[in-house]
């Protein structure tokens, strides 16, 4: 049975949550693969694809990933606290939980300024409410300007959230379009992509995974890497791969 490995590394492009992967390999690095294989195998048939339901207006949201001690009693403090979020214009969007370890948590939220966000973020308010819904360690947040979003309904439910830097945001985005058919057949399907809301060259990437021995096989391969090198990735992927258990309209 494939177990996936969690990479915990959020970098500075933290959700979606429609919610995760064409990652980034530097050409000359041989760097051991990032992804875990999910432990239970993921296959989800379909007898044709989904129609497309895109969205391409920008969509700012934040991303926060933590630990917490008790899934049940975290998301009810969570759901307490929502006209917190609120008064602050942060509306909630997707929760997930990792792979791994149910007991990290990613929760991606929509924002409609991104300065009140990153206030927010380091709100004595926030700390505590975490706190109380026994949050563990120190969570970490994410700002991210989302350009694409896919927002038909698709069986599976497991995500890879992928950051990685290229050169020129918009001669990775081309030659990302043109591989489309390419991660179909290896068991991605993309729901969300974009960057850093302060930096367009950090690329954030969410992709569904259908079928987790092929998507692993995928990202350890050449034909990816060599993808990658085409499209000016400059940097190994980070993923960390999770399921989405609660959506919000």
């Amino acid at each position: 049975m494939n177990q996936l490995r969690f990479m915990s590394i959020f970098a500075y492009a933290g959700l979606a949550v429609c919610l995760i992967s064409c990652g980034g390999q530097h050409p000359e690095k041989n760097a051991p693969d990032t992804t875990v294989i999910v432990d239970s195998t993921v296959v989800v048939k379909t007898a044709t694809p989904a129609a497309s339901a895109a969205i391409t207006t920008p969509q700012q949201m934040m991303v926060v990933r933590h630990k917490v001690a008790n899934f049940s009693k975290w998301l009810l403090s969570y759901e307490e606290h929502d006209s917190m979020r609120q008064a602050n214009q942060i509306h909630s969007y997707v929760i997930g939980r990792g792979l791994q370890d149910s007991n990290i948590i990613v929760v991606a939220v929509k924002v409609d300024d991104m300065d009140k966000a990153k206030a927010f973020s380091k709100d004595a308010g926030l700390k505590k409410a975490m706190q109380k819904g026994g949050v563990t360690g120190a969570p970490s947040f994410a700002f991210v300007t989302m350009t694409y979003q896919d927002t038909v309904t698709i069986a599976s439910d497991v995500r890879s959230w992928t950051t990685f830097t290229v050169k020129d945001w918009s001669a990775w985005e081309k030659a990302f379009t043109e591989g489309q058919q390419e991660r179909l057949d290896n068991g991605l399907t993309v729901r969300a992509y974009g960057h850093d809301a302060d930096n367009d060259k950090r690329v954030v990437l969410v992709v569904a995974v259908t079928d987790s021995a092929k998507a692993h096989a995928y990202w350890k391969s050449d034909m990816l890497k060599q993808r990658r090198i085409a499209s000016g990735v400059v940097d190994d992927p980070q993923r960390f791969i999770f399921r989405v258990v609660k959506r919000y309209k």
